[in-house]
């Protein structure tokens, strides 16, 4: 690691600091030529699929087709390094608390399963019949509604499947995934809107769009390799439009590590054609401003006998509720606009000019729109600005949520929710001859709640680092360590194996990149990609170790433990066959999987239906509608306080992260090297408030709720964000977030926005 240091940021997303950060860290896990073979496979037909984002596969592949991060999420994977039993017998938990979330998952693969011993305080190896017995033993007497089964979003449809049903005969509905912490705001926005919780929009409409939207998502983070369809449409001239409050690297140039022209001679494409820097909370009054231009532009048509702006035929055969809306546009007056975004009238009208004059439009964004308290709204309104000139349902157009685990949507496609509703439940007892339970299961937010009340008393988790994404951490840990029984099924150990319950478990598991080997040969998986497309994926590296079981193969057994004299579904079966388990996903979803086990190497992957794509609108009113917002900010409660002048933090991830993984503590984007203890502030704030850039700060949470946030020792570093507005990384500032402060109807933790206040370190 170096010392901590800070330079001025500039360069553009990929060049030659992404090829200089993949040969790093196939350097540094002791894998240069083991990894370089798996790159060449990476996102590959017959290949695996990246088990970073979710960004969908080309069926034209580049030649590396893989980014930076995916490089990253490669190499930590088939890393050499091993967290084996020595490596546990040398540390007790109690020691392993005080590492980072970056030393704890450098050590290396987990190799053998392990059991917490209370008079060590140590993991010690177990074998894994007697395991799977142990935690069979410990969910059979407790209620099904005690436990909670989590997973990451990394896990293959096969296992998903498998996972979820085994919940179900378990008694629970108690299903949380990662999409509670991100995306659910678009499920359940979308779903309200036009009758689909997924995106619209599949690589071919990159292809034909005139005109890009791109809100609240940081492509050169967060999924890369959308930067080679952003730059194709650049290099035909389409105007890329961006709303977002902080300048970021791949939202404003790249050179592509796959052109030698651009590599040799230094050139950029620059990326975004207008960039807006919205501040945290004010999409909703940015998307109101776009409308309201839009009206008025249609307003001087009118007037002038020209053609319409906003697309009549579109809405008056599709849409309903284009009244309440056109009302609540005209009644919002513009300064009110310009105050909630941030932004100024003259830049919005020039925003919708460009818009109004493109025939295919696609709307991006990401979790900048969802992670707020009116974040279903903020979905909403992009869905209204894409209506108003009928841009769903035609080719090049539509909207585009970029998911961030690798098969986070596709999860929820095969039964992993909490909401009995949308899961098939009646199939399941015609297949398989059980009651499925009928109740509305734990969300994310409502299980940390059950696990700081003491009303969960179980969690297992498929993948993920639950405890450090959550919000509420200080309470949560307290929590966790009063659980009864802890289990984790992971490849890597981070903080929420360290942190246990009173009998706790770590499973360690095949990678997706791994070879898996089973009874009737090896096998192969699938996945569902951002853009509702399923691929196969297949192993390529060996085991790190022999000890190793897929996570299909835990799951099936721990099934077979929980129910041993249950005859219906033949767990082991499943284990030894995957192309079983396709079978039965197809059985359970024939729609959306026929012919799955052929399909899934279909280049480019098969879509699920789209029935948007048709304009048809599974809606209970079968309609696409126009949705009004309850407020103009996306984030009412923070208003209460700005008198008394708090700021409002936003979190955010570096170049070196996905999600809660920490592959590196420098983040070259924004000058930050060695170092994640970081505050970055405008130049306005920092000297507004009477602080200077480097001072060290204690920010706590401004709300009056009994309970003390604060994050210590983080330096203020001066850079261009919006002013009263400051941004931290995710997941250090979690303990700033209340666990009440989530988006309305989604629940998903509000990040984007959070009161607080600044102090000098004392």
């Amino acid at each position: 690691m170096s010392k901590p240091h800070f330079v001025e940021p500039g360069g553009p997303a990929g060049g030659w600091g992404s090829v200089k950060a993949v040969s790093t860290v196939l350097l540094k896990e002791h894998i240069p030529f083991k990894g370089a073979k798996a790159l060449a496979a990476q996102n590959k037909v017959n290949g695996f699929a990246c088990v970073s984002c979710a960004w969908a596969k080309s069926a034209k592949p580049h030649p590396f087709e893989f980014c930076e991060n995916g490089a990253m999420a490669t190499a930590w994977e088939i890393t050499a390094k091993r967290a084996d039993a020595d490596f546990f017998k040398q540390h007790t938990l109690s020691e392993l608390e005080s590492w980072s979330d970056h030393e704890l998952e450098a050590r290396g693969r987990l190799t053998v399963p392990m059991r917490w011993d209370a008079a060590t305080d140590r993991y010690l190896e177990v074998s894994w019949e007697q395991a799977l017995k142990e935690i069979a033993q410990e969910l059979q007497p407790l209620d099904p509604k005690s436990a909670v089964w989590y997973t990451s979003g990394r896990a293959s449809l096969e296992t998903s499947y498998l996972y979820a049903l085994m919940v179900r005969m378990y008694g629970s509905n108690n299903l949380p995934d990662s999409s509670n912490m991100c995306h659910e705001s678009t499920s359940v926005g979308l779903q309200e809107s036009i009758g689909v919780g997924v995106g619209t929009v599949v690589l071919k409409d990159f292809e034909q769009t005139d005109c890009i939207l791109f809100f609240g998502q940081n492509v050169g983070t967060n999924s890369p390799r959308m930067l080679h369809d952003l730059q194709d449409a650049r290099k035909r001239g389409i105007p890329i439009i961006t709303f977002n409050p902080l300048r970021e690297r791949g939202l404003v140039s790249f050179t592509n590590p796959q052109s030698p022209v651009q590599m040799l001679t230094g050139q950029e494409t620059v990326i975004s054609t207008h960039y807006h820097q919205v501040k945290p909370g004010g999409d909703i009054a940015a998307i109101t401003g776009l409308c309201k231009a839009l009206f008025e532009l249609d307003d001087l048509a009118i007037a002038s006998n020209s053609d319409r702006i906003l697309d009549i035929d579109f809405i008056q055969t599709h849409t309903s509720e284009i009244e309440a809306f056109a009302a609540y546009v005209r009644q919002t007056d513009w300064q009110n606009i310009e105050q909630e975004s941030g932004l100024t009238r003259s830049e919005l009208e020039e925003s919708a000019r460009i818009y109004s004059q493109a025939k295919a439009v696609i709307g991006i964004f990401g979790m900048g729109l969802t992670q707020h308290r009116n974040g279903v709204h903020n979905v909403q309104m992009l869905v209204n600005l894409l209506m108003l000139r009928g841009n769903l349902g035609r080719p090049g157009a539509g909207i585009c949520p970029v998911r961030g685990h690798s098969n986070v949507q596709g999860q929820r496609t095969v039964g992993i929710t909490e909401k009995p509703e949308l899961a098939p439940l009646d199939k399941l007892a015609e297949l398989y001859h059980f009651e499925p339970p009928r109740e509305k299961g734990l969300n994310t937010v409502e299980s940390c709640a059950g696990i700081i009340d003491g009303s969960v008393k179980a969690f297992i988790s498929l993948g993920g680092n639950f405890l450090r994404a959550v919000p509420e951490t200080n309470q949560m840990e307290a929590g966790w360590r009063n659980l009864r029984l802890t289990v984790n099924i992971a490849t890597k150990l981070n903080r929420s194996h360290v942190i246990h319950g009173e009998v706790a478990y770590l499973l360690p598991c095949l990678g997706r990149i791994e070879v898996d080997r089973q009874a009737t040969g090896e096998q192969t998986v699938s996945v569902e990609d951002s853009t509702g497309c399923m691929h196969g994926s297949r192993g390529q590296a060996e085991p790190a170790s022999e000890a190793l079981l897929s996570e299909t193969q835990i799951v099936a057994r721990l099934a077979a433990a929980i129910f041993p004299d249950q005859k219906n579904v033949d767990w082991h079966a499943w284990a030894a066959d995957y192309s079983l388990i396709r079978q039965a996903i197809e059985k359970t979803y024939p729609s959306i999987f026929p012919d799955f086990e052929s399909r899934q190497w279909q280049p480019g992957g098969f879509r699920r239906p789209m029935p948007v794509v048709n304009r048809e609108w599974n809606t209970s009113n079968k309609k696409a509608n126009f949705i009004c917002p309850d407020d103009l900010t996306a984030d009412p409660d923070t208003r209460i306080f700005e008198t008394e002048g708090p700021l409002r933090l936003f979190t955010i991830r570096s170049d070196g992260q996905f999600n809660t993984t920490v592959y590196h503590l420098d983040d070259r984007f924004r000058g930050v090297y060695g170092t994640r203890k970081v505050l970055f502030i405008s130049e306005e704030d920092i000297s507004g408030h009477g602080f200077k850039d480097g001072d060290l700060v204690t920010v706590t949470t401004a709300c009056n709720d009994g309970v003390v946030r604060k994050v210590e020792n983080l330096r203020l570093t001066t850079y261009d964000l919006p002013i009263g507005s400051v941004a931290g990384y995710f997941p250090e500032c979690n303990p700033l977030m209340p666990l009440w402060h989530h988006a309305k109807k989604s629940m998903v933790p509000a990040a984007k926005s959070i009161p607080v206040t600044l102090s000098l370190q004392a």
